[in-house]
């Protein structure tokens, strides 16, 4: 989960709880005015641990009295076994089918009845089950998920029909999509089919077909232990008050040794460096590149920071070197960078374009070449560090104006092994960064990390 993505998605909370009392700031915003504006911490956040090994963070804000329960475990798809893809997506659906003191389809129910939304996640490295209540509310959504965590059912008998509904899920999102197809296949492309990095999330197809109850329970065992779990609530609730909440609901919760991640490191060089593929159902080109780089947990970790500002001023849209050399030449319609630096092991640095009708795709390639060789070789200009800087932490006031952001922010970092000081002060780390840290980390990257080019194409499927 991206900084960038989370604060998004906080976007999508319901309006209603947003609005449902007048705002007011939370003492712990009253810092000082001597304290420099860049050091304080986002969001103030606090953590302690429970006997059983649970990790509980709490960033209270009083500005509405709604809070939003976040239940984090460290096991995404990249800890699905060897040809068992689609493990942990899938015990993400049988989490709701419920739990010794709750009916299943009744958490979702009972959340609803008090006006508020509950759903689950899963990435590659984490999953993660939620619940956005009004305040009073949060004892109720902490009791069911503590059961749900203690004891899910996985009742034998609904195993296929949700076997039934994840294999629609991958039809709708992937099979039955052109460029989802290429994407996952490119992903292969790059780092295998096999390795945790080139599988998709929801799996193979095959392969989840292959998928048993006791896969199920066995992952469950192996990776939903309390050391293995961050409870992260945000919201109008207070430190005293969610530490009683939290001994009393979680604190039971057995505690159970947890299996460290063993996540294989990428291969030494990409699985297929060229990867064409051609669709009827598409109109237009689209061009992916992806390197293998390093994140915060993996490789160089101290050019992530920079990586993070190089993407953004590669292909953050107007301003951004792609967007002049591809949109406003009229080479392309979209073109773009993406990069994540917040991952479990090896991250990947992406380059996208779709190329304007008429426009051949060896042009728009040695486009991009033309570009990327030239940041390679000159570096990038100090105005553009400092745009890139200025622009990616205004994000920051974003995910302060509501309580969505800081879970998703402080739950997926944690979740991979980050320290909370990683998400309080990222503003600070981004601008930071030097204009030769980016250049170094341009050139590691861009310069000489294997990396996988693809090309979708109109014409027929191939």
């Amino acid at each position: 989960m991206t900084r960038r993505t989370a604060i998004a998605a906080a976007g999508l909370l319901p309006t209603a709880l947003a609005t449902s009392a007048p705002a007011q700031p939370a003492a712990s915003s009253l810092l000082p005015s001597s304290a420099p504006p860049r050091d304080r911490p986002l969001f103030g956040a606090t953590s302690w641990s429970l006997p059983n090994g649970l990790r509980v963070v709490l960033a209270e804000s009083r500005r509405v009295p709604v809070v939003s329960h976040f239940l984090f475990y460290a096991a995404g798809a990249g800890e699905d076994p060897a040809g068992r893809s689609g493990l942990a997506h899938f015990l993400e659906h049988m989490m709701f089918k419920g739990s010794p003191h709750v009916a299943p389809g009744a958490f979702s129910l009972a959340v609803a009845r008090e006006g508020g939304q509950d759903n689950a996640f899963t990435s590659r490295d984490v999953t993660a089950y939620h619940q956005t209540v009004e305040a009073s509310r949060l004892p109720l959504v902490m009791r069911m998920e503590a059961d749900r965590f203690a004891g899910p059912l996985l009742p034998a008998g609904t195993v296929e029909p949700e076997r039934a509904v994840v294999l629609e899920e991958r039809r709708q999102r992937t099979d039955s999509n052109p460029r989802a197809r290429f994407y996952e296949a490119f992903e292969a492309a790059l780092f295998g089919p096999q390795h945790w990095r080139g599988r998709p999330i929801i799996g193979w197809e095959e392969e989840i077909r292959a998928l048993t109850r006791d896969d199920l329970h066995s992952f469950y065992e192996r990776r939903y232990a309390p050391a293995n779990a961050t409870l992260v609530v945000t919201g109008d609730v207070r430190e005293a008050e969610l530490r009683r909440l939290a001994e009393e609901f979680y604190a039971p919760v057995p505690a159970r040794a947890a299996v460290a991640r063993d996540r294989a490191p990428p291969p030494a060089q990409a699985v297929e460096p060229r990867l064409i593929r051609r669709d009827p159902a598409v109109r237009e080109a689209t061009f992916l590149r992806a390197y293998m780089a390093p994140s915060l947990t993996w490789g160089d970790a101290d050019q992530a920071w920079a990586l993070e500002l190089l993407a953004h001023l590669l292909g953050s849209g107007p301003g951004s070197r792609l967007y002049k050399a591809l949109v406003e030449t009229g080479l392309a319609t979209s073109a773009g960078a993406s990069y994540d630096s917040e991952a479990m092991g090896v991250a990947a640095f992406t380059i996208s374009a779709t190329t304007r009708p008429g426009i051949a795709p060896e042009a728009l390639e040695a486009a991009v070449d033309a570009v990327l060789a030239k940041l390679v070789q000159e570096g990038p200009a100090e105005a553009e560090r400092a745009r890139s800087a200025r622009q990616l932490t205004a994000g920051a006031l974003l995910a302060l104006d509501g309580i969505g952001a800081a879970p998703r922010m402080l739950g997926g970092a944690l979740a991979i092994g980050l320290p909370l000081e990683t998400v309080e002060y990222w503003p600070a780390r981004l601008r930071a960064v030097t204009l030769d840290q980016v250049t170094v980390a341009s050139r590691a990257v861009l310069g000489g990390a294997p990396s996988t080019t693809g090309w979708l194409l109109p014409g027929t499927a191939s």
